[in-house]
């Protein structure tokens, strides 16, 4: 389900900048960065039909730089913007990650929806805390190592892959040494099996839906998680939960899965999304009666929802419900 979303430069002040400067290029209009106010922290140039990441070297304090849904095609010209922080670069036609060295005390980087096929150019990014790499063209999860301090990486809607022996295998890597990960993102991505997530001993959110992975396993070192998200996918039965004591939201919606089991243990489950599946006996929902938290369940367009005494039977099941499907309970 969720993938992190950023509005933070949608609502920031236009601070530090002018109406830009039309100029005509290949027949379409553009235009320029014209710096007014050097001292300027936040800049906001979200849809203003830039081409070119020039003219920033007046912004010597600029901490935050929000440069969403333009025309950029190349990283550049940031050399002298040593005190950002947060850069946004959301829907631009970058092809490469280049020219950040000189980035030092960033902490956000988002470039999402772009063209980007390989992660790469962030070993000076020391202090990066989180990465949005949504909805580009990268293949295979790599050169994040240096990243030590980072706690988010959202990397969904890719093509991640990896050529082994002649066979394209799906498959999460080279994420060993990320040990601060809290969220990690890696929905639609046509990943096989879920593994090598072991050192990721600190998250607590883990989303993977809409790939092709068939069972629920490897998550016994994550005993932190509290969210796991494995929507859309083919998996068959709800499984190899026991070590994932404090999960509070379990969402397993459109899979194959026929038994609701393995669930009694979370004992801090709020949200079960389970719609879309193949549940057909009442007997299965009852194993819900001992989450005594849960507040939301989805079990919509499973074979029992078509009783008419569905919503019913489900707060008899689970008293503390306050939430079936979409609509709230009457209490």
């Amino acid at each position: 389900m969720p993938s992190p979303s950023k509005s933070n430069g949608e609502s920031s002040k236009r601070t530090g900048v002018t109406t830009p400067e039309k100029t005509e290029e290949k027949g379409a209009s553009v235009n320029e960065i014209m710096i007014v106010d050097p001292e300027t922290l936040e800049l906001d140039l979200n849809h203003g039909r830039i081409d070119k990441l020039q003219n920033l070297e007046p912004l010597t304090q600029i901490e935050r730089l929000y440069l969403r849904w333009n025309l950029i095609t190349k990283i550049e010209n940031l050399d002298t913007l040593v005190t950002l922080r947060e850069l946004e670069l959301y829907d631009n036609q970058i092809v490469k990650m280049e020219n950040l060295d000189a980035l030092v005390n960033l902490e956000i980087l988002d470039l999402s929806f772009n063209r980007i096929k390989e992660i790469d150019g962030m070993d000076k990014l020391e202090k990066l805390e989180k990465l949005f790499l949504s909805s580009n063209k990268i293949t295979k999860i790599k050169n994040v190592k240096c990243l030590k301090n980072l706690t988010m990486l959202e990397l969904g809607d890719n093509k991640i892959r990896y050529q082994s022996d002649k066979k394209l295998l799906q498959e999460i890597e080279n994420l060993e040494d990320m040990t601060s990960l809290t969220h990690l993102y890696l929905g639609k991505n046509k990943i096989t099996k879920i593994k090598n997530l072991d050192a990721l001993v600190n998250l607590t959110c883990l989303s993977l839906q809409s790939n092709r992975i068939t069972v629920i396993e490897n998550l016994d070192s994550l005993s932190k998680l509290t969210e796991l998200y494995v929507s859309e996918n083919g998996i068959t039965k709800i499984e190899n939960l026991s070590h994932n004591l404090l999960v509070e939201t379990l969402d397993v919606a459109k899979n194959k899965i026929k038994t609701i089991e393995n669930v009694d243990h979370l004992k801090h489950l709020e949200e079960f999304w389970m719609n879309d599946n193949q549940v057909s006996e009442w007997a299965t929902v009852e194993n819900l009666s001992k989450n005594k938290k849960l507040t939301t369940v989805y079990l919509e367009r499973n074979p029992i929802d078509s009783d008419p005494m569905y919503r019913r039977k489900l707060k008899m099941i689970a008293p503390t419900l306050t939430q079936i499907d979409a609509t709230l309970c009457q209490c």
